[in-house]
């Protein structure tokens, strides 16, 4: 992908007919040979999946030149020097050839050369734009295609929200292998085993297109296989030819170069064009064509004839014209800065939010922990996020705030700030949002349970008796409590037990009455506000003794109330 796609799309037609003639020239010394447009179909044309790699996005169209880097069958580990065209940046030439060792690893039988991926690269990127990448393999600044947008491209809406292209409206070819963002994310690969798979990394991105290369059941060595698996990088005959022509070329003998010394693209940084061409290198420019000879020579012109000396008239001179005043330009408004991907928010992640619950009144046990990631991968920071509480929810965020923004630390993570349950019950939603245009968006359920009573406890300590068939003169009161805090529509069961380590139900002794006046000794009770309950009366029958009333919650809270039936004093 070149930056200067205008010039390159006009040179097409001329482009072409010297790359027939290359071509021609190289099928001549044995080079296999591309097919004719007619031919697409036959040679495979159809890539796997339903789009090329580069979204068939415009190329490069240098041809190499017809001198030979080396006599035929000389070693391609030659030293730094021979035709400038035949260097290869070393960190560009190392990534296609650890991607031929790593692709023959996994694929033995595909056959991938690595002279291959130095011909897509070539015309992709004019290799890294000479070379322009950082220790990691990583372009000093990202290599864009233009906008896929139909006009005059193929058309592809955004599918990456611009997380790596930077444009959520349409796709654009991105990396030194020109990868659209719908490919990359299937076919992107770690090639320099950072744990990212980075398109603007040579690394990556070459090991990436060797795997593409190489699907099915594809044997480069063999020509029909190489011209489909070209063709399924790009959709063009002409493309086929001109990867063909370096691919001839590389295969006659190559040698390494510092990296950012590389032969940039005739057409790199002329006119205006998109992302790709904004680097700068040691490139070489296309020479102004010579104009073709007529076949004659134009007659040399006469020399005007000195005309005799005459003494001009007498004139007055005209009066000078008045000077205008200088003109002051307007104001020039610089364009805006465009962000480079690694400033640009990308994508956000879940950074180990535990579950989202808590008791009524209570904090939350865990707090939302989000990250922001930029377009390459990598944690951003400075991003705000906006975390905002969504539902019929009285809980809130520390300070009694339901909506809260904070930025990202360093490491790309922010926490938002403790939640205190409010008394409604129930689930509700918190969301974390980041950027503009079309922002990120994460969403967790929480959950506020109700109080459950750990404790059931009489309200005073007063002894309870009473006189054989009476009633018990004090009514016994009890609260449920949770936490010291009293919870109402509380479930409680009294039972008169025979004791407290057989508790079964008594068949004599204190009783409660129905509905109906008849003795009962079980009965299922509900606490009211504050969790208070005060029991019904109890009677006493005509058999004296010391008996056990049983209180117990849901939860297992338990209360022990002793009665005592006795006969009054004399």
């Amino acid at each position: 992908m070149a930056a200067q796609f205008g010039r390159r799309l006009r040179r097409g037609a001329t482009t072409t007919a010297v790359a027939a003639a290359a071509v021609a020239a190289l099928s001549a010394s044995q080079a296999p040979a591309a097919p004719h447009p007619g031919d697409q179909a036959a040679a495979g044309a159809t890539p796997p999946g339903d789009s090329a790699a580069t979204g068939n996005s415009p190329y490069h169209t240098d041809l190499p030149p017809l001198n030979t880097p080396n006599k035929p069958g000389a070693s391609v580990n030659l030293p730094v020097t021979g035709s400038a065209e035949a260097g290869i940046p070393a960190s560009v030439l190392a990534a296609y050839k650890k991607a031929e060792q790593a692709v023959a690893g996994t694929d033995a039988a595909c056959r991938l050369p690595w002279q291959l991926l130095a011909a897509i690269g070539k015309v992709e990127s004019g290799q890294a734009r000479g070379g322009k990448v950082d220790a990691d393999g990583t372009t000093f600044s990202p290599i864009l295609g233009p906008a896929l947008n139909g006009q005059g491209f193929a058309l592809i809406r955004d599918t990456d929200g611009g997380a790596y292209d930077g444009d959520s409206t349409h796709d654009r070819a991105v990396g030194p292998m020109q990868f659209i963002p719908s490919t990359w994310a299937t076919w992107g690969q770690d090639g320099n085993g950072d744990g990212r798979k980075d398109p603007n990394n040579i690394y990556d991105a070459t090991l990436a297109a060797g795997r593409y290369l190489c699907a099915g059941s594809r044997d480069l060595s063999l020509a029909t296989d190489l011209d489909r698996a070209v063709l399924s990088y790009n959709h063009s005959t002409e493309y086929l030819r001109t990867v063909r022509s370096w691919f001839d070329y590389y295969n006659r003998g190559t040698h390494e170069v510092p990296d950012g010394t590389g032969v940039l693209p005739a057409d790199t940084g002329t006119g205006a064009g998109a992302g790709a061409g904004t680097g700068t290198g040691t490139g070489t420019s296309s020479p102004s064509p010579t104009p073709p000879s007529t076949g004659t020579t134009p007659p040399a012109a006469s020399p005007p004839a000195t005309p005799p000396a005459t003494s001009p008239p007498a004139t007055t001179p005209p009066p000078a014209k008045p000077t205008p005043p200088p003109t002051t330009p307007p104001p020039t408004t610089p364009p805006p800065v465009t962000p480079s991907p690694a400033e640009t928010f990308g994508s956000l992640e879940n950074a180990g939010t535990g579950p989202l619950t808590a008791t009524a009144g209570e904090a939350f046990a865990e707090r939302v922990k989000v990250r922001a990631r930029n377009m390459l991968g990598a944690p951003l920071a400075r991003t705000p996020v906006t975390f905002t509480l969504v539902g019929e929810t009285d809980t809130r965020f520390a300070g009694g705030k339901s909506t809260v923004t904070l930025t990202t630390g360093a490491d790309g993570t922010v926490t938002a700030p403790a939640l205190t349950a409010g008394e409604r019950t129930g689930a509700f939603k918190v969301t974390a949002v980041a950027g503009t245009g079309k922002p990120r968006i994460l969403t967790y359920t929480a959950r506020v349970t109700a109080r459950v009573a750990d404790t059931v406890a009489r309200t005073e300590d007063k002894a309870l008796t009473a006189a054989p068939g009476a009633a018990f003169a004090d009514r016994v009161e009890v609260r449920t409590t949770y936490k010291g805090t009293g919870v109402a529509d509380t479930a409680v069961t009294a039972t008169m037990i025979t004791d407290a380590e057989t508790p079964a139900e008594n068949d004599k002794g204190p009783y409660f009455k129905d509905a109906d006046g008849e003795p009962v000794r079980t009965l299922n009770l509900t606490t009211g506000a504050d969790g208070l309950l005060t029991l019904p009366e109890i009677y006493a029958d005509d058999t004296a003794g010391t008996y056990t009333l049983r209180l117990t919650t849901a939860s297992g809270a338990t209360l022990t109330v002793e009665l005592k039936v006795e006969a009054p004093a004399a």
